[in-house]
């Protein structure tokens, strides 16, 4: 039995939206301590701004992300905020 290494991962470039959006959630490490539900954050948020996936406020409750220290509200209030000025 042998073990594969894992698939090679291109970077977005730094300008691109989706990186930018990764950095916004990345910023709320302090709310949400898991890095695999920023990470599922980042990829529903970025669907979003590209018109396919739901807003933030349904985002975080659809996705089960583990949130400590803020509302869910609050959270999606400031996520909102932030992807307007991104957009």
């Amino acid at each position: 039995m042998t073990t594969l290494p894992p698939p090679k991962v291109k970077k977005a470039a730094e300008d691109s939206l989706e990186s930018k959006i990764y950095t916004m959630v990345e910023n709320y490490k302090e709310y949400i301590p898991t890095p695999n539900d920023r990470n599922r954050l980042s990829f529903c948020l970025v669907k979003f701004v590209n018109g396919e996936g739901d807003e933030p406020k349904i985002t975080l409750k659809n996705a089960k992300i583990g949130i400590s220290g803020i509302s869910v509200a609050d959270l999606a209030k400031k996520l909102d905020d932030e992807l307007l000025k991104i957009k």
